[in-house]
C-alpha cells in the first residue's frame, strides 16, 4: 500500500523521509501507550473486596514523561532543519526560476505568466484559470495572494503546501521531475464551495512548454 502519491518533485524524497521518521516515532509511542493502557485496565480493574487507594502523584514520573517527549521533538526538529529552510526560506529559492503569480479566490486559482519579455507585471502577461503550466526540470517560484479568505496551495505529488493569506504575499517553489498532469487542491476550508476549488498542474517537456507559451501569446 502506498502511503503517499508517487513523488514528482526534487525535494519530495526529503519530505517523505521526515514523514516516515515521524510516523515511526509516533507509531511506536502510540503502541506503547495503548499497551500500557490495556494492561492497566486489566491489572487494576475493580474486584470484589478490593478497596481503592489514591496517590498524590510522582515528580519523577512527571519529569520522565516531560523530558522524553521533549527530546523526541528536538530530535525531529534537528532532522528536518536541513530540509525546511531549503523549501520555505525565500533567500534559499533558486535564482534561475520561472516566476508565476497565483491569485486565489472563492473558488478558483488564477495563474499569471510572464509574456515574451520574461517579466511579470508587464503588458504581455497572460492568465489561466485553474491550470498551472510549467516546464519539467526547471524551478518554479510562485508569488501567491488571496483576495478574500485563507486558501492553501496543495499539490500532493510535489509535496508542496503553502497557505495563501489575504493581505500578504506568500511565496513557494517547486521543481517538477516528471511530465504529466497533477492535482492542485485547496487544503484550507474556504467556504461552501471549498470542495470544488481544484485545478491541474500540467508539466510539459521544455519544447512543449515553449510551444504552449507561443500559442498563448
Amino acid at each position: 500500500m502506498d502511503w503517499l502519491p508517487a513523488a514528482a518533485s526534487t525535494y519530495a524524497a526529503d519530505i517523505d523521509r521526515i514523514f516516515y521518521v515521524i510516523l515511526a516515532v509516533t507509531g511506536v509511542i502510540l503502541v506503547g501507550v495503548l499497551t500500557v493502557l490495556i494492561y492497566f485496565l486489566f491489572r487494576y480493574r475493580g474486584r470484589e473486596g478490593r478497596k481503592a487507594f489514591y496517590i498524590e502523584g510522582s515528580n519523577r514520573a512527571e519529569v520522565i514523561w516531560t523530558v522524553i517527549p521533549a527530546l523526541f521533538i528536538l530530535g525531529l526538529a534537528f532532522a528536518s532543519q536541513s530540509v525546511w529552510p531549503k523549501i520555505k526560506s525565500p533567500d534559499r529559492f533558486p535564482t534561475d526560476a520561472l516566476e508565476l503569480h497565483v491569485r486565489a479566490e472563492q473558488f478558483e486559482w488564477n495563474v499569471t505568466y510572464p509574456g515574451a519579455d520574461g517579466s511579470l507585471g508587464t503588458d504581455d502577461d497572460f492568465t489561466t484559470r485553474n491550470q498551472v503550466h510549467v516546464p519539467v526540470d526547471r524551478p518554479v517560484v510562485l508569488h501567491m495572494e488571496s483576495i478574500d479568505v485563507i486558501h492553501s496551495f496543495f499539490v500532493p505529488a510535489f509535496r508542496i503546501k503553502q497557505d495563501v493569506v489575504p493581505g500578504m504575499q506568500n511565496d513557494a517553489w517547486f521543481q517538477a521531475t516528471e511530465t504529466g498532469e497533477f492535482e492542485l487542491a485547496c487544503a484550507e476550508l474556504c467556504g461552501l464551495g471549498h470542495y470544488r476549488m481544484r485545478a491541474r498542474v500540467i508539466v510539459h517537456a521544455q519544447d512543449e512548454y515553449e510551444s504552449w507559451m507561443v500559442e498563448q501569446s
